[in-house]
């Protein structure tokens, strides 16, 4: 029997290429469409969107197909009328031209003390007694120009006496009148010194020295004791001031000076009796601004025959300025940028510049705009801050 595997062709070395060659290629085509052919099949990458905002130097443009738009509102920057009512703290002081610092003229012994603090005094009322080794001396140099001045006056009169029947040389008048003239400089020096220290100079002799009281007033502070010594004649024994009339001083804040002057109305409330404020004028603004709180004292004077106001004391004032117009805006508009508040303006339609402002005032829903931004220019009040980023 035949076998039948016999029957089959064998490959010849051509047929044997041919097949390799096929896979080759097959293989070489599907290498191509792994690394290349799946591309063409692949989706193109959609186009860039367009920008939401554009800026041209210091304007930023939002385009028409911008999102922003939807989300930006504009509205025009108010004026409103205020009163020009300014309230600010206040503290009741002493007028300084009125208060007085107690010194001893010469030094010495406090023999008596006859005030305590808050004690209230009239003019020229003994406030302490000092028993002044100084004064016994220029009392001795008083009753010694006195004496000199006397006997000066009498030769003189003699020596005008002998002139007139020459039996003097006309040197020896001169001589005489020049003595007098001095010791009647000296005499008048030591009662003048005398009285500059509060001493009679008609006595003849004395130690005690009374320290009085240069006007009416109240003793606020007392630095010495009974049997002090006293050699320092600079420092104060006591503080004596006049309350009749007192100033409450408030301290208004910089910007509010050109609102202010002499004459102005001013109410006065007292921290210790809120029930009965004061009434008043402006008496004083200061030509000086504080260095630490760049406020400027604006000072009202009032009478004070009662005593109801007490140095110190705190008071809220109401100063009354003219009236004038702020420039508002929502408090939405407003944005913060590297410590400062700018809002961004409408230039022209979908334009807009950021500004930088000062504020006056911010109360609610609505701040005051001092600087920086005029009435009636259209401001971003919503959607701002996307502007911002």
């Amino acid at each position: 029997m035949n076998d039948p595997t016999n029957n089959a062709h064998p490959l010849t070395p051509r047929g044997r290429r041919f097949l390799i060659g096929g896979a080759v290629l097959g293989l070489l085509l599907l290498v191509l469409l792994y690394t290349r052919g799946f591309g063409l099949f692949a989706s193109r990458p959609p186009p860039a969107p367009p920008p939401a905002v554009e800026r041209h130097g210091a304007t930023l443009v939002v385009p028409e197909a911008s999102p922003l738009r939807a989300w930006l509102v504009t509205a025009p920057a108010e004026a409103v009328a205020v009163s020009g009512k300014i309230v600010v703290p206040g503290v009741v002081e002493s007028d300084p031209g009125r208060t007085a610092p107690v010194l001893t003229p010469l030094a010495g012994r406090i023999l008596e003390l006859r005030v305590r603090p808050g004690d209230r005094v009239a003019m020229g009322q003994v406030l302490a007694v000092i028993d002044s080794p100084d004064l016994a001396q220029a009392y001795d140099d008083n009753a010694r120009a006195a004496s000199v001045f006397a006997l000066t006056q009498r030769n003189l009169t003699r020596q005008s006496a002998q002139a007139k029947i020459g039996a003097v040389a006309e040197r020896d008048l001169e001589q005489a009148r020049s003595d007098f003239a001095q010791a009647r400089a000296e005499y008048e020096r030591t009662r003048a010194r005398l009285r500059a220290v509060g001493a009679d100079a008609n006595a003849t002799h004395a130690r005690r020295l009374e320290v009085r009281a240069p006007f009416a007033g109240s003793v606020t502070t007392l630095s010495v004791a009974t049997g002090n010594m006293v050699n320092d004649v600079t420092q104060p024994l006591m503080t004596v001031v006049h309350l009749g009339t007192v100033w409450v001083t408030a301290l208004a804040p910089e910007k509010d000076i050109p609102l202010l002057a002499p004459g102005a109305a001013a109410q006065v409330t007292l921290d210790a009796d809120p029930e009965h404020p004061l009434h008043g004028t402006v008496l004083t603004v200061s030509d000086v601004v504080e260095a630490d709180s760049r406020r400027t004292k604006v000072r009202i004077a009032f009478p004070n025959a009662d005593y109801r106001l007490k140095p110190n004391m705190f008071a809220t004032v109401i100063l009354n300025g003219p009236s004038h117009d702020e420039v508002t805006v929502p408090t939405s508009a407003l944005l913060m940028n590297n410590d400062r508040i700018s809002v961004f303006v409408a230039t022209a339609p979908w334009r807009f510049q950021r500004r930088t402002v000062e504020l006056d005032l911010q109360e609610g829903e609505r701040a005051a705009v001092r600087h920086g931004l005029e009435a009636g220019e259209q401001v971003v009040v919503r959607g701002g801050i996307l502007l911002n980023d």
